[in-house]
This record gives C-alpha cells, structure tokens and sequence, in this order.
C-alpha cells in the first residue's frame, strides 16, 4: 500500500471516527430502549412484582419480533422512518436510528436474563423492610446484578460494533464503507486486513474491559 497510503490514511482516521460516533450515539438511544424494556419485562412476568399479563406478553412478542429480524433487512425496510427522523437515509446520524432500534431489543433481552439471576431471598427481605415496588427495583434488583449487566452492555457494545460495520455496505460510512468501497470494490486487500484487524483489537479490549470491571466488582462484593 505504499502508493496508495497518500490517499487511503485520511478516509482511515474519519471511517475510525464516523463507526465511533455511530457506536455512542447507538449505545445511548439504545440503552434508553433496551434498559426500561428488560425491568419491564421482569416485573410484569407472571409471579414477579408487578405482574401485568398483558403488557408482559405483548412487549415480550415485540422484542421476539424485532430481535428476529436481520439487522441489514431492518436497515433497509426502516429506511423511510429513518429519512423521517433525521433528513437522510445515509452517514452517521442516519446510521444511527436502524442501530438503536437493532439495540434496544436485544439489549432488553440480556438485561431481562440479568435482572432475573436475582435471588428471590433478595425480594424476600426487600418486601420484609417495608420497601416499595420502586426501591426495590432500584435499591435491590439492580445494584444486586450491576457486574452481570455490565457483561451484558460488553455483549450489546461488541454486536453493535459487527452490525455498524455491515450498515456501512449500504452507504452508513465507517469502517464497514471503507473496507467495501476500498478494499472489496477496488481490490485493496490491505485495506479490509486493516480494518478487520482494528475491528478484532477494538472487540477484545471492550471484551477484556468488560470482564475486568465485573470481575473487580464481584470481587469487592465477595
């Protein structure tokens, strides 16, 4: 690539950029989906704290619903509600909308499988102590589980990071729309080794961070 460096280090750094931007912005807007999904969906269960059948089984029929579906064919299907909320179907900020409604599922789901490790000696003296729904929620079901919920935002974070890179086939810029259009589409070889390699190394340190910040958590707890 000694030729081609001129050229291909300046779209580097702003594809390394733009895939940022779009993973925090995608990660905020999903967690505002998927955090408030997964605790209803415990407390409405049958048997949990505040049973409600009929929103449990509805919300619960939505996330299978929307977690079913192929991020691409999701990309694409929404692309007039995207064009909708921010004015074009192409670049971060259009990148972003698909990625959060991909997100916020499937993070609800791994935090409904978190919250619901929750020992029910735990509820128990909760009820015991007089607390309300709301404390108990927020005093003992989360704080009870905040290491396996950080392994479940380490898992969002690491499928976020696959599915922007394949949003970038379809014009969302990034890494995915560099390597495509200067590794696939010109025959730049080195351009995708370089950017699967960045995309390995940046997986494995959120990954080892992740498991990092939980282990030390349990280990202060324990």
């Amino acid at each position: 690539m000694g030729s081609n460096l001129d050229y291909f280090w300046p779209q580097f750094w702003q594809a390394c950029m733009e895939t940022f931007w779009t993973v925090c912005g995608s990660l905020i807007f999903g967690t505002l989906i998927g955090l408030p999904l997964g605790i209803i969906l415990v407390i409405t269960r049958p048997g949990h704290i505040k049973e409600n059948k009929t929103v449990f089984y509805a919300l619960n029929t939505i996330v299978n619903i929307l977690r079913s579906v192929p991020f691409i064919i999701l990309l694409v299907a929404i692309i007039p509600f995207t064009r909708l909320i921010t004015g074009t179907s192409i670049g971060v900020a259009a990148a972003i909308v698909p990625l959060s409604i991909f997100l916020g599922p499937y993070l609800a789901r791994l935090i409904e499988n978190s919250l619901l490790e929750v020992d029910q000696g735990v509820l128990e003296a909760a009820y015991a102590m007089g607390a309300t729904k709301y404390q108990i929620i927020t005093k003992f079901i989360i704080p009870e589980v905040i290491p396996s919920l950080i392994l479940s935002f380490t898992t969002g974070t690491i499928s976020l990071i696959g599915s922007t890179a394949a949003a970038g086939a379809v014009g969302a810029g990034g890494l995915g729309d560099l390597a495509i259009t200067y590794g696939y589409q010109r025959f730049e070889t080195e351009v995708i080794v370089i950017t699967v390699v960045l995309l390995v190394a940046t997986v494995q340190l959120i990954q080892s961070t992740g498991n990092s910040l939980s282990r030390s958590i349990r280990r202060k707890r324990g």
